[in-house]
Order: structure tokens, then C-alpha cells, then sequence
């Protein structure tokens, strides 16, 4: 049984949608432009692909396993929106760069008042 669980954002995009961000340099552009996807995923967790991915995770892994710790490491967790994304599944860290320390931790507490008003 999984004591925590830790996604490595990053790679889960790479794999959700078949492309390292290398490639996806190239042509991410026109895809937003084209209205193809919203925003970059490989800057802003796309929530309703790689973020319903996590969100199922975190379902089952909290209903096998309640109170267990999850989080997410990668550069998503120096983003602002995607860790508005994490408070609002519940996770309980974000992992990041060290020059992103500031922006995630400034981002995290607007998420949490936020979400209490």
C-alpha cells in the first residue's frame, strides 16, 4: 500500500499527450492560437486532461488510504494556476525550483484565501 503519493507533473504531460515539451516548442503556439488547447500544458496543468488524471488519483488513493499526503512536484508547482489546481484537489504540497520558491508559496496562500473567503 502506497504511503503518499508524488506526481511528477511534468512527465505525466509528456505522456498524456505524447510530447516532450522540446517538441512541443515548435507547435504549441498555433495550437493555442488555433484554439486547439487553451494554454500551454507544459506551463499550466491542463486540468481537464492531466489534472482529471490526478484528480481520479487522488479519489482512489484517498478512499483506499484517507489523510494520506499527495503533491505534486515539477515546474507545475511554481505556477500559479496550476497550484490553485492543487489546493482545490486537496494536495498537500507543491514542489518546485528553488528560484520559483517565492511565486508558489505567494500563490498557495491566495489559493487557500481564496477558497475561504
Amino acid at each position: 500500500v502506497a504511503e503518499f503519493f508524488s506526481f511528477g507533473t511534468n512527465d505525466l504531460t509528456q505522456t498524456t499527450f505524447g510530447i516532450s515539451r522540446d517538441d512541443a516548442a515548435t507547435f504549441i503556439e498555433t495550437y493555442i492560437r488555433k484554439g486547439v488547447i487553451p494554454a500551454d500544458p507544459f506551463i499550466s496543468i491542463d486540468v481537464g486532461g492531466v489534472g482529471e488524471l490526478i484528480r481520479i488519483a487522488v479519489d482512489k488513493g484517498r478512499s483506499t488510504r484517507p489523510g494520506m499526503k499527495m503533491g505534486i512536484c515539477g515546474e507545475h508547482g511554481g505556477d500559479p494556476a496550476s497550484i490553485h489546481f492543487c489546493e482545490e484537489v486537496a494536495l498537500d504540497y507543491v514542489s518546485c525550483s528553488p528560484f520559483r520558491v517565492p511565486i508558489a508559496r505567494l500563490a498557495a496562500a491566495q489559493a487557500v484565501i481564496g477558497k475561504t473567503g
